[in-house]
């Protein structure tokens, strides 16, 4: 079986520690083997030494034109990146959000070196007047830290969580270590590979481990950053390390939430808007097979239109086929692992205690062109909690898969009391 490599240090390395055995999403087969890199203070030292050292140097014109550069050689390999895709369970336009989504994000942050200049530091706003007479003035004088961006990604994205993090690190003129999930860092490798060879970053400027990264943390300091999207409560107890807290290290975490949708009182099912919110919900429930932290997790309807939405949505749903993206009419994958399929699975049963299926089932549905019992697949549900003032769970229990849950509102105030018992999610 093959490898995942890191790339610390300027080279590729096989991995060391516990390894994780990656799969194919559709078939189950093992793909290759993720692990640790031995010296991750030595990967900080060396990403500060090398290629901080160049950023630094480079005004953020210079640093936006690579950029761009970066961003036009990758859509030129793209290709490579859906085969790979493929593999995570995603459907082609699953993966045209993660891949081209993700290289957009690299042209998006390069067309902003013109706004930014070409110096190497950054003047935030006006000068502020602080005496009477001008002698006493303030202004913000911006410049990169001398660390490293360490970037802990999720598993649903693995090119998208990258180059959005990177391409802000890399205009702010810092290098990068970045760790995807050890569940599809496969494909981030693939990437990771084509940007080193381009020659287009500085050396030092990235670094990549494949693995869990257990101590990827622990040599942060002061002028480091920590980015972290997954689980909220992983990240809280990242979070909470002494040393993140006593170094006052930047720690950016951004985890799931339990997003809404809900349906006007005004409107009826002959509304062009209906049509409109029932092909967005059932979008938001199977793209990406509902692994994305902006999924709509609870579709919040008027009461007198309960019923209606409900075969609505059980018609529009019926037209989703499941199984092997490479067949033609398939438009719903697989999930990213067998674990990932026992996590929404255990998700789905705790909501079942105060809800009911509406549309879909937990074990009787059909995949195409492939085997369901070697393939992590789940079939898309609607839940139905009729009583979602009393039971709570589908406020705080998100199952990261093709799953939303239904409920009524009386009038506009429920509707917004509902919403906000998301605890500030999208909507």
């Amino acid at each position: 079986m093959s490898y995942t490599q890191n790339y610390a240090l300027g080279a590729w390395h096989n991995p060391t520690g516990t390894l994780t055995t990656q799969y194919h999403a559709i078939t189950g087969e093992a793909i290759a083997q993720a692990g640790d890199f031995d010296d991750y203070a030595a990967m900080g030292a060396y990403a500060v030494r090398t290629g901080g050292a160049v950023l630094r140097k480079m005004t953020f014109f210079e640093r936006g034109l690579m950029l761009k550069k970066l961003a036009l050689f990758l859509t030129e390999r793209k290709e490579r990146y859906y085969e790979v895709s493929a593999w995570t369970g995603a459907t082609r336009a699953d993966s045209w959000i993660d891949i081209d989504g993700g290289i957009g994000n690299l042209f998006a942050y390069a067309s902003l070196r013109r706004r930014m200049g070409n110096e190497t530091f950054y003047v935030e706003g006006d000068p502020a007047k602080l005496s009477k007479n001008g002698t006493f003035i303030g202004v913000h004088v911006c410049v990169p830290k001398t660390g490293v961006a360490v970037h802990i990604n999720a598993f649903n994205f693995p090119v998208w969580g990258m180059l959005e993090k990177c391409a802000v690190n890399w205009l702010a003129g810092m290098p990068a270590i970045v760790k995807p999930s050890e569940v599809t860092s496969f494909l981030t490798e693939v990437v990771v590979r084509d940007m080193v060879s381009s020659g287009l970053l500085p050396e030092g400027a990235l670094q990549f481990v494949g693995g869990s990264g257990r101590g990827i943390l622990d040599f942060v300091s002061t002028q480091d950053v920590v980015t972290f999207t997954g689980s909220a409560k992983t990240g809280r107890m990242l979070r909470a390390l002494p040393h993140i807290n006593e170094r006052s290290v930047t720690f950016n975490l951004e985890a799931d939430s339990l997003n809404a949708m809900i349906l006007g009182e005004d409107v009826r099912p002959e509304d062009p808007e209906f049509e409109i919110f029932i092909k967005n919900v059932r979008s938001e429930i199977v793209v990406k097979t509902g692994q994305k932290c902006t999924a709509v997790r609870r579709i919040i309807v008027p009461a007198s239109m309960l019923e209606t939405v409900k075969n609505a949505l059980a018609k529009e749903m019926s037209k989703t086929v499941m199984g092997n993206p490479a067949v033609e009419g398939v438009r719903m994958g697989a999930l990213v692992s067998r674990e990932q399929v026992a996590r929404v699975r255990h998700s789905v049963e705790t909501l079942l205690q105060g809800s009911s299926i509406a549309v879909g089932s937990l074990d009787d549905f059909e995949v195409v062109g492939a085997d369901r019992h070697k393939g992590f697949f789940f079939a898309p549900l609607v839940l139905l909690n009729e009583r979602p003032f009393d039971f709570l769970d589908t406020h705080e229990v998100e199952a990261f898969g093709p799953v939303s849950s239904i409920m009524p509102y009386r009038d506009a105030e429920e509707a917004i009391a509902l919403a906000n018992l998301g605890k500030g999610s999208l909507l």
